[in-house]
């Protein structure tokens, strides 16, 4: 620990609000509890959720604690063990993840459990924008549990979820509506899916591209697109909302998330497959700490191909 600064940065917001709240600050550098190690983060995502959360739409489920920090994705080394960690060295390359909002920084103290070795051939900002969408994708997949020869659509298709879910489905040998733009279709159809693109006729052209109906439905964007689904005569327990709750609460549709799946053993499945080239996590694009606004300006105009990471 001698080696490790006395101070780091992180990204804060003091009050609930557009992306002109967050600011980057100088603290004091974190100590690993018991159970815990100290990560210096090389590679952060962000993620839609973390708007949500910043701006206070999910204040009554997740309150902030102000000042708050944000991020739950991330990757680095391993600089400093709290009393009984065993798992771990001092130089171990590590991603996973931490639910205390705080990866959006240099350095963090992350549970062990949270943590599993970072493969070798794992970019670092595919590493750091591992967590969130590759175990949502997972807990989405499993929660229409589709079959091969199945047609499932899937809305925000060529976003950062969205492309994970894609692959994970075609692994199955399931046919993919992809909802996504036209600008998005050279990608989508690379990796196997039909694309639909959105706009007022999208019911009409997702009942046109799979005339013997649709199996199964997944949402990545938003209620109308849940509400799209139950419309389209999809069986409720076969149509998944990672993001809409209150709309699947209304039409008891299901609405598992990446806390379903966070667990060492779906994260090293999931790193496993990218490390081996099975499935792809395109980066958009990567920005240093002190322009995380200018990230999330990116990420808010909702047409990213794939993930944003945060470099410290």
């Amino acid at each position: 620990m001698s080696t490790v600064p006395t101070h780091a940065r992180a990204v804060r917001f003091d009050r609930y609000g557009d992306r002109d709240v967050l600011y980057l600050a100088e603290i004091p550098m974190p100590r690993p509890a018991s159970g815990e190690v100290l990560v210096e983060v090389r590679a952060a995502g962000i993620n839609p959720g973390e708007i949500t959360l910043r701006t206070g739409a999910m204040r009554d489920r997740f309150p902030a604690e102000f000042p708050s920090g944000q991020g739950s994705d991330l990757a680095g080394v391993v600089v400093g063990l709290g009393e009984g960690v065993t798992d771990f060295a001092i130089g171990d390359e590590v991603l996973g993840y931490s639910w205390r909002r705080s990866s959006h920084a240099t350095h963090t103290a992350v549970p062990a459990g949270q943590l599993i070795r970072k493969p070798t051939a794992l970019d670092w900002s595919v590493a750091g924008s591992l967590y969130v969408v590759a175990c949502t994708a997972w807990s989405a997949v499993h929660a229409v549990d589709p079959k091969p020869g199945e047609t499932v659509a899937v809305s925000a298709a060529a976003g950062g979820v969205g492309s994970v879910v894609v692959q994970l489905l075609t692994r199955r040998g399931v046919r993919v509506l992809g909802i996504a733009s036209p600008a998005n279709e050279p990608w989508l159809t690379a990796q196997g899916a039909i694309v639909v693109p959105y706009g007022d006729q999208l019911a009409a052209d997702l009942n046109s591209a799979a005339p013997d109906g649709i199996d199964a439905f997944i949402d990545l964007f938003g209620p109308e697109y849940v509400q799209l689904a139950v419309d389209l005569g999809i069986p409720a327990d076969r149509i998944e909302t990672v993001i809409s709750f209150a709309k699947a609460a209304e039409l008891g549709t299901k609405h598992a998330g990446s806390e379903e799946a966070s667990s060492s053993e779906v994260l090293t499945e999931m790193s496993d497959l990218v490390a081996t080239g099975s499935i792809e996590i395109p980066i958009a694009a990567t920005y240093p700490l002190d322009r995380v606004r200018d990230a999330y300006a990116a990420l808010e105009q909702r047409h990213t191909h794939g993930k944003i990471a945060l470099i410290p």
